[in-house]
């Protein structure tokens, strides 16, 4: 069986989950038997941290030429040679950093037109990768990354016999920061296209449930595969001594509640029942995030704890490491609700336990690794003081950490994750 995934870029400047899944899925089913894999990139270069034997070096569908056709009338209708050029390593490159590739405003014609597939995908585009596809024998499965390209299942069957599944996580971040109608019209062309996908797959039954909910499609060709991965080989020396720390690992921006925890935090200082309590922040940020990310440092400074925070600049390999050793808890307080958080399962590898809010797919997690407590109702108050009696009984800290940490190698290792993958991609190509 041969399975190639098409999976969409960030750039790499700040923690992307979704990326991160993707790369679990190749990771995944590479350990499968009889199953060869490989990911061909659409829009961006992967994350240098995630890219491996399997990762192929071309960009198809380049964000530049994209942007240019939906932006530009110039470059409507541009020739092919045009593509070349403007999806070069160096201007993808340039691309990556630029604010605009992680936020929905402007962007809603092209989305719309991405899910519909026919003005997006130019056909020249999409012929070229049908010929790369095929080049070293048809592949069995085609596995898109998200719902947000959906239009690519249509054109690519109309070209190769192929069975096409699609990942399902997040795209409601994309898709509600829309404005109308475009929000609405989103969700209902997302449910026109699937009829062209063979199968879906989501990491939760809270996203399963929330998508069937917004497109109005029934669930039976979606299955939920829970995300896992294994222990990383990372090094980083544990300090001797450290102060007290909650620590913060994802995206950060507002969505993510990064400004939730800087209250709770505030509030913990100011009742200095914790004494030398840090707070560590960890994952990276766009430049659209600074000016929100700069408002917290402003808050925290004119509260005068700016001490009492540290920066990780870098989120991967040994530096994430040493970020894991300097926490004694993680918080992710998300202001939406996440469809799932491998920020967590990040954490509990690590042996940290979490505190997040009892909402999306949250409980979920907790529930399979007994790495972490949930807190309701979700503000700042009831954050600060689940934060502090976890941090002050060491004991069912110290439980909850080791508990994380074999909940994940036991029900959300790679292995499982592996065995579900292969099981789910046999029964697609076998139509059952």
């Amino acid at each position: 069986m041969k399975i190639v995934y098409l999976i969409t870029g960030s750039g790499g400047s700040f923690y992307c989950g979704n990326c991160y899944r993707d790369m679990l899925f190749l990771r995944a089913i590479k350990r499968a038997g009889g199953i060869s894999a490989s990911a061909i990139p659409l829009y961006l270069p992967p994350e240098k941290s995630n890219t491996e034997t399997g990762f192929d070096s071309n960009v198809f569908f380049g964000a530049i030429s994209m942007y240019l056709r939906e932006k530009v009338a110039l470059f409507k209708n541009m020739p092919a040679f045009l593509d070349k050029f403007f999806d070069s390593p160096i201007f993808l490159k340039l691309a990556s950093g630029m604010s605009g590739t992680t936020r929905t405003e402007g962007l809603e014609e092209l989305t719309l037109n991405m899910i519909e597939g026919d003005n997006a995908f130019k056909q020249h585009e999409v012929k070229r990768l049908v010929k790369y596809l095929e080049k070293n024998g048809r592949p069995d499965v085609i596995h898109l990354s998200n719902a947000l390209i959906l239009g690519l299942a249509r054109q690519l069957k109309n070209h190769i016999d192929v069975k096409v599944v699609c990942s399902l996580l997040n795209e409601d971040d994309w898709i509600e920061d829309m404005i109308e109608p475009f929000k609405s019209r989103a969700w209902e062309l997302i449910a026109k296209e699937a009829v062209y996908v063979d199968r879906f797959v989501t990491p939760s039954q809270y996203y399963k449930d929330m998508f069937l909910a917004k497109t109005g499609l029934s669930g039976e060709k979606i299955d939920v595969i829970p995300l896992g991965f294994d222990p990383e080989n990372l090094q980083a020396d544990k300090p001797e001594t450290r102060n007290p720390a909650i620590g913060y690992f994802c995206r950060v921006n507002a969505h993510n509640g990064f400004d939730k925890l800087v209250d709770a935090f505030i509030l913990m200082k100011k009742e200095n029942s914790i004494p030398g309590l840090t707070l560590n922040v960890c994952g990276g940020f766009t430049s659209d995030d600074k000016p929100f990310v700069l408002s917290q440092i402003k808050k925290i400074r004119d509260h005068g704890f700016k001490k009492d925070v540290r920066i990780f600049p870098e989120f991967q390999g040994n530096k994430k490491a040493e970020f894991f050793h300097s926490v004694d808890i993680i918080s992710v307080p998300v202001r939406k609700y996440d469809g799932y958080g491998l920020y967590l399962l990040e954490a509990n590898i690590a042996g940290v336990p979490v505190v997040q809010p009892s909402t999306g797919a949250f409980p979920e997690i907790i529930k399979n690794t007994g790495g972490g407590i949930t807190y309701e109702p979700d503000d700042v108050e009831t954050l600060a003081r689940s934060l502090t009696e976890l941090m002050k009984n060491i004991s069912l800290r110290e439980q909850l950490g080791k508990q994380g940490y074999a909940g994940v190698r036991s029900e959300l290792s790679l292995g499982r994750m592996s065995e579900r993958l292969e099981k789910m991609y046999r029964s697609t190509i076998d139509n059952l």
